[in-house]
């Protein structure tokens, strides 16, 4: 059987993962790669391409980098040019129009950081953990105008602790997602696969982080609050406030599960291994946090410079 021709589509580094793997594979040829234009990072602000496209030039690879698609017939136009046979689409970032869906004569395929119908949307990862989820896992869909309502072509499933953090399953949900290309993809193609649809009755929506959510409310649980530090490590992480100065946090441990609290955010302990603050419900432990203009540290590194006492509140 002749390669597979493959137009991917991709931006960040959850998306390098699975168009390294195409790349490797002998059952597929990525005739071109369509990624988010460049944009401004680092302290400077300097205009900086997206991992994936640089992974595309380092592989010789056409790139292009429009700022839309829906807005550019004359990218289509060059797309089409290329000859792929299918879309492959991974965290690209932009809306598809049903033009571009139609473009290719297996459709679009997306991989998706959820199990879907859970999770639809903008934030599947940082939903799910935000939410306590016992499970997380990555779906192959086939690719419709509906925000990630495609039929399901495969899906790999991971079981969660409750200290798994976002960027860690990130991780873990990219390789899994390259292995879905690697063979639901591949036995769609051939026609060993049907896809399934959704259970429109169990879908949820990971609506995007905003900035307004890092703050912490110390008059939520501890569970809510120790599961929002993991979910939010992508960005924009999470912080509190003592004496009118920010403090990022960055690893928490739920100290107390249970039990009504008055006084939320009154520090009730105080050692060189954590700092417990109490909660709503439950009492919390901060290991590692960060100062302003400072980098993350240990409590025992903060304590040097912070003192801190029982009866300190944070929050104000």
């Amino acid at each position: 059987m002749s390669k597979v021709r493959v137009c991917f589509l991709g931006t960040p580094e959850f998306a390098v993962t699975s168009l390294k793997s195409l790349l490797q594979d002998e059952h597929f040829e990525v005739v071109g790669v369509v990624t988010q234009p460049d944009r401004p990072a680092g302290r400077k602000m300097q205009l900086t391409p997206s991992p994936v496209k640089n992974l595309a030039i380092s592989a010789g690879l056409r790139v292009i980098s429009p700022e839309s698609l829906r807005k550019s017939p004359y990218i289509l136009d060059e797309i089409k040019k290329w000859g792929a046979e299918v879309a492959v689409v991974v965290a690209y970032g932009q809306i598809l129009t049903q033009e571009f869906l139609d473009m290719f004569p297996f459709g679009a395929v997306n991989v998706h950081g959820s199990v879907l119908p859970r999770w639809r949307g903008a934030a599947p990862i940082q939903r799910g953990i935000e939410a306590g989820d016992k499970e997380s896992g990555v779906t192959l869909q086939r690719m419709v105008k509906k925000l990630d309502a495609g039929d399901i072509l495969g899906v790999r499933k991971v079981t969660l602790d409750g200290e798994i953090n976002a960027m860690e399953l990130h991780d873990e949900l990219a390789v899994l997602g390259a292995d879905l290309l690697r063979v639901e993809l591949m036995d769609y193609v051939r026609g060993n696969l049907a896809p399934l649809p959704q259970d429109e009755a169990s879908v949820t929506y990971a609506h995007k982080i905003e900035k307004a959510e890092a703050e912490i409310k110390w008059n939520h649980s501890a569970v809510a609050i120790h599961n929002k530090v993991r979910a939010l490590v992508m960005g924009p992480g999470t912080y509190t406030s003592i004496g009118g100065k920010k403090i990022k946090i960055h690893k928490t441990q739920v100290n107390v599960s249970s039990g009504t609290q008055t006084d939320c955010g009154l520090i009730s302990e105080v050692n060189e291994h954590f700092i417990s603050v109490k909660c709503s419900e439950g009492v919390l432990n901060i290991l590692e946090l960060q100062p302003e203009s400072r980098t993350r540290m240990s409590v025992r590194e903060f304590l040097k410079g912070h003192p801190l006492k029982i009866g300190d509140y944070f929050g104000n």
